[in-house]
């Protein structure tokens, strides 16, 4: 097949949809990925990259076609707007003359902005291919629960581009369960939704680092407790550094972040001003290939979020990385996300924003044997063998799409 990725993001930015394009041509299938220029998270182009330079790359095989963008900058308000806006305006103006040969399906990468199916839905028309569109985000109600818009206007224009878009696709696939009846609700056919979780990408598994390895020497001795990812609002740090400071009594309990995000220098004053030097720990961001090597050493991987239907609804990514390095979960989140955590049996849960119940489940898998966090950590690798496997999403993928195609293989 000859697959169009359309996409905001990509390499060298860092996404999973780097991971499906090569995926997919690890099956023998061609792919071209239509994006923008990178600059996300930092918000400035990334060096080697100019507004007009350079137009086409290649990422191990797949062609690269890349358009003009307005830099998210600092990640708010109208930057952030001219940001989503300008790569949908320029991805739909230019994609159709910088776009040559076949294509047999589009398929769209959706985490924010939902924008991003405009283009997609002028390469169905030129090509006259049928649209995937893969929900990672749900719009208007990310908006709304990150507080970026307050606008009831703004708010229903952007409802009636949702609308658009999911009527306009031939499936929408949806990272979470939870989110069916939103995507319902704003215009996709029920026959037309399908359910495509997340995976994680193959550098994810169990590791075992040396006994020099320099990750050791990084991490501080004790019991650690591993957060991985964007340091932002969405987080809800204010409640872990709320429950490393009613365990201030277990000096021997480290709280370790490995990442950077717009809270980061925020975090860092908070740890001053409550008193968590030595218990908090930012180490800021490390290669993702390096991440398993770090999970092997925790002794419990964190995820959390705010309290917010939004994100009741959805899995975070980082839910997969964690289970396939088999690793025991605390998971102060609601909904989806501590779901899967409980069924898999494979850690702890706690209301999102509850600090006291965050505590008592790092105070609970402190207190647990070493030999139950290892069976919580089997238990995670087995639970993702079954449901998050990538191989196996990846041949739902590829049948979903030729049957949309009408191929066989």
């Amino acid at each position: 097949m000859n697959v169009l990725i359309v996409s905001q993001y990509f390499w060298p930015e860092t996404f999973r949809i780097n991971d499906l394009a090569e995926g997919l041509m690890e099956r023998g299938h061609s792919v071209t990925v239509l994006t923008g220029k990178p600059n996300y998270p930092g918000g400035a182009l990334f060096p080697g990259y100019g507004l007009f330079r350079p137009v086409r790359q290649e990422y191990k095989g797949a062609k690269v076609i890349r358009v003009p963008l307005v830099t998210r900058g600092n990640g708010r308000g109208r930057r952030l707007a001219l940001n989503y806006l300008s790569f949908a305006a320029f991805a739909s103006l230019l994609g159709p003359v910088l776009l040559r040969g076949k294509v047999d399906v589009v398929f769209v990468f959706e985490p924010s902005p939902v924008t991003v199916g405009l283009p997609g839905i002028v390469m169905k028309r030129v090509k006259r291919a049928p649209l995937m569109f893969w929900v990672q985000d749900l719009w208007p109600e990310s908006i709304a629960a990150a507080s970026t818009m307050d606008s009831e206007k703004v708010l229903a224009w952007v409802g009636r581009v949702v609308r658009y878009i999911y009527r306009r696709s031939d499936k929408v696939l949806v990272q979470s369960r939870g989110f069916i009846n939103s995507v319902e609700k704003w215009g996709a056919r029920p026959d037309d939704v399908l359910y495509y979780p997340n995976w994680a990408e193959a550098l994810y598994k169990p590791a075992r680092p040396e006994e020099d390895a320099p990750e050791r020497r990084e991490l501080p001795d004790g019991f650690r407790v591993v957060f991985a990812g964007n340091i932002g609002a969405a987080q809800s740090f204010e409640t872990i550094l709320a429950a490393a400071r009613k365990l201030q009594d277990r000096p021997e309990i480290h709280w370790v972040i490995l990442g950077e995000g717009r809270q980061r220098k925020w975090v860092q004053e908070q740890i001053g001003k409550l008193g968590l030097e030595g218990r908090v720990h930012l180490l800021g961001r490390r290669p993702v290939e390096d991440m398993p090597r770090y999970f092997a050493l925790a002794d419990a991987l964190l995820v959390s979020l705010k309290r917010d239907l939004i994100f009741s609804l959805t899995i975070p990514g980082k839910v997969q990385s964690y289970l396939a390095c088999g690793r025991p979960v605390i998971a102060a989140i609601d909904g989806e996300g501590a779901r899967v955590v409980e069924e898999a049996g494979c850690g702890n849960t706690a209301a999102a924003e509850d600090a006291d119940a965050l505590a008592n489940a790092v105070l609970d898998m402190y207190e647990a044997e070493p030999e139950e966090r290892e069976e919580m950590g089997r238990r995670a690798r087995a639970y993702f063998e079954e449901h998050f496997e990538r191989e196996k999403l990846f041949d739902r993928l590829e049948e979903w799409m030729d049957e949309l195609i009408g191929g066989k293989r």
